[in-house]
């Protein structure tokens, strides 16, 4: 016995339609697919969207407009509240935020928000502020630095 001679007990799977293997077979001459069109054919039936030979919904609508998805600014958000769980202290920049794991790169720019409570001094570098973030940081005794895009 090795593990090459491994079968299931007869009978308990299914023989599969062998189509197109001659006439004992019963799966002969059509191969089972029936007599002309478009599903007798060879080949790949359809494309994704094909309507049968109409022409198809993204050409008969018009192609207008413009979207600013592409140019949208995007931020890595930080809360008031994560930087003092943190255990942040004195200067507190992308640089830091990215060591603590708070953000994920430097390359894109961080907006600070005001979620959360804030202990210490904190003097905190982002691209922007939300006005609750500035109020809380400059209430416990901090500095609000804005950064520009790089």
């Amino acid at each position: 016995m090795n593990l090459g001679a491994l079968q299931p007990a007869s009978g308990a799977r299914k023989k599969t339609k062998r189509v197109g293997r001659g006439t004992g077979s019963g799966h002969d001459g059509t191969s089972c697919r029936g007599h002309k069109g478009q599903n007798s054919r060879s080949g790949a039936r359809h494309r994704a969207f094909f309507e049968g030979g109409q022409t198809p919904l993204q050409r008969r609508l018009p192609k207008r407009g413009f979207n600013n998805a592409r140019f949208k600014l995007v931020y890595q958000v930080v809360n008031v509240g994560a930087l003092s769980e943190n255990a942040l202290e004195g200067e507190v920049g992308p640089d830091s935020l990215k060591t603590v794991g708070l953000i994920g790169t430097k390359s894109v720019p961080v907006k600070v928000l005001g979620s959360g409570e804030l202990a210490r001094p904190l003097t905190v570098k982002a691209h922007a502020f939300s006005s609750s973030a500035v109020a809380k940081i400059e209430g416990a005794g901090g500095k609000v630095e804005v950064i520009g895009r790089a």
